[in-house]
């Protein structure tokens, strides 16, 4: 189980004009990821995904170079062991907290899934979970800024594919996204969960405005009003309603959660596997979380690698919530990078795959025929 190299694969692909989403931090024209292989002793691999940031040649770089250092020759079981040589020499210094997380998300979850594939259990088992239904809302890069009446007729196809929960993009003007919840609310009804995000695109007065109307139509979350580190915007707008704020994206590690959980205003917890320190760290903030009694709902990222692995994850702990199915209609990385992550059922809900480790098959020939495409992927 030595590790003998580490690789990470910068990749990106544009998006049709026709089927660019625009929501609260632009509109998508392209899209990024960065897989990231691990390569023992034995000749045994395993994949990951890290959150390109924006920046996916610049995370895979430091990847290949830094974190390639620290990793190469320790045994790839040993997940809190290189943990924490990484945090100790990278992560805790040196000024690279977000980007380090991001890129030893990728390592961490190839690390687990070489661990599954060795002992022949997914992950979810190997996790300590069973393999039981998890609630799934349609989500992704979908559901955007667009009319009413063509927001009902991108959302009807998936409530009738199984889903039962639906994440509207906001941050828009006020009265916009208020026309769109409440198209979606008259349409479907009570039975359908509405959730929202704002993609950091609201003001304090702007939450002061909509949250009656949330509150109104039943609205189950309110997600990333302001930026991350906007503490006080979250704590002043905490007072305007009832619906609950969420967040955890764009917070990286336990430290970071330490004090959202503890200031006790976001109360919808969402960390990303693939920005927030990986698995083992994911599990230390959903525990920190369970102490709470607070919900862990994980943010997606890109491929059908962090698709499967959030399903292992909530299958295997005991404070999980939805899982984000990204229903975007031009994601390459989920239909063609690698096999199929996830299927919905009709009870709207999803499960873990049965294959040792994560279960997703990676084409290493699309990462070939996908260079990565420097520049802003949202304009």
């Amino acid at each position: 189980m030595k590790i003998v190299d580490v690789k990470a694969y910068p990749t990106s692909f544009r998006v049709p004009k026709e089927r660019q989403v625009s929501l609260g931090i632009g509109t998508m024209t392209k899209r990024d990821c960065v897989m990231v292989k691990v390569t023992t002793e034995s000749g045994l691999t395993g994949w990951g995904e890290s959150h390109h940031a924006r920046s996916p040649g610049s995370i895979g770089h430091l990847i290949n170079t830094t974190l390639r250092g620290f990793v190469v020759g320790m045994d790839a079981s040993d997940t809190a062991g290189i943990w924490a040589r990484i945090y100790k020499f990278q992560l805790g210094s040196h000024g690279m907290g977000a980007a380090t997380a991001m890129a030893m998300s990728g390592i961490d979850q190839a690390l687990w899934d070489i661990k599954g594939k060795a002992v022949g259990w997914p992950l979810y088992k190997l996790l300590g979970g069973s393999s039981r239904p998890v609630p799934a809302y349609a989500g992704g890069i979908s559901l955007g800024y667009q009319a009413p009446e063509a927001l009902v007729a991108e959302a009807i196809p998936m409530v009738e594919a199984g889903y039962r929960a639906l994440k509207l993009r906001i941050g828009d003007t006020v009265s916009n996204d208020i026309a769109r919840m409440s198209a979606i609310r008259r349409h479907f009804g009570d039975d359908i969960a509405i959730l929202t995000d704002a993609n950091t695109g609201y003001s304090v007065a702007d939450v002061r405005r909509v949250m009656p109307a949330m509150d109104e139509l039943d609205i189950g979350w309110l997600e990333e009003p302001f930026p991350a580190h906007d503490h006080r915007s979250y704590a002043e707008a905490r007072g305007f309603g009832t619906t609950p704020f969420a967040a955890g994206e764009n917070h990286y590690t336990r430290f970071e959660f330490h004090r959202v959980i503890e200031d006790g205003v976001i109360t919808i917890l969402q960390p990303d596997l693939s920005k927030s320190g990986g698995i083992t760290e994911v599990q230390r903030i959903a525990a920190a979380a369970s102490m709470w009694k607070l919900p862990i709902h994980p943010h997606s990222s890109m491929t059908g690698v962090n698709h499967a692995v959030s399903i292992h994850f909530l299958a295997a702990i005991d404070n999980g919530g939805y899982f984000e199915a990204d229903l975007s209609v031009a994601n390459k990385f989920r239909d063609e990078l690698g096999s199929e992550p996830w299927k919905i059922g009709v009870d709207g809900c999803v499960r873990p795959l049965d294959k040792p480790g994560i279960g997703v098959e990676i084409d290493e020939a699309f990462l070939a025929a996908h260079p990565v495409i420097e520049g802003p992927g949202y304009v």
